[in-house]
């Protein structure tokens, strides 16, 4: 069964009672970027959309919830094609690798962890999949680079061992789809552009009355 971006959203709207949060905003401007993205690329922005705001769903269960478990378990459950199940599960590693992730090293301990792990390995990545994964890596409560994205969750959860690996995976996935859209990333949003120079417009008022 199809997911519609309309649906989708009314999953994160209930979600928000459950378990309100910043990253229910973040879903939003993920579904946003999804759909600029995939429509420069002639794809179904819709589905993007929707795909982008429910990456995030597991997180209706809680903190304590491994939400890309619950989130692939929930979408299953709701008769959902496989396709929105497995974003839940694959948006936060690339490389078909589970340690290609920001935060350190996934726990064996935790919900899942084998069956995350053989699945990521095993998983083709398509194109919306890759979407998802670079919109993760851009949106907070507003689009933003990614190297701001990515020190505000090392500032967060640390520097690991696989953090330099992480960028780099990142990076080239960029690349990848700067390649395949003919144009930059960051072109795409032009807020991002605004954001920066409004911030430090700000920096440079406060220099001033120092």
């Amino acid at each position: 069964m199809k997911l519609t971006s309309k649906e989708a959203l009314k999953l994160l709207e209930e979600a928000q009672k459950l378990n309100p949060g910043r990253w229910i905003v973040h879903s939003k401007k993920v579904g946003e970027a999804a759909a600029r993205i995939a429509a420069r690329l002639n794809l179904d922005s819709d589905k993007a959309r929707a795909m982008g705001y429910i990456h995030d769903i597991g997180k209706r269960f809680g903190k304590k919830a491994v939400h890309t478990v619950e989130g692939y378990e929930f979408l299953k459950s709701l008769g959902y094609d496989l396709e929105y199940a497995n974003i839940c599960l694959i948006h936060s590693y690339l490389n078909n690798d589970i340690n290609c992730t920001a935060g350190g090293y996934p726990s064996p301990k935790y919900k899942g962890y084998e069956f995350r792990k053989k699945f990521i390995e095993d998983h083709n990545y398509t194109l919306y999949d890759k979407i998802i994964n670079i919109c993760d890596l851009f949106c907070t409560n507003e689009f933003v680079t990614i190297d701001r994205r990515l020190l505000d969750v090392y500032t967060r959860l640390g520097v690991y061992d696989n953090t330099v690996y992480h960028i780099k995976e990142t990076t080239k996935l960029k690349r990848e789809l700067e390649n395949k859209m003919g144009c930059g990333l960051y072109s795409l949003f032009p807020e991002i552009v605004e954001n920066f120079n409004k911030k430090h417009k700000n920096l440079y008022r406060e220099f001033k009355n120092h």
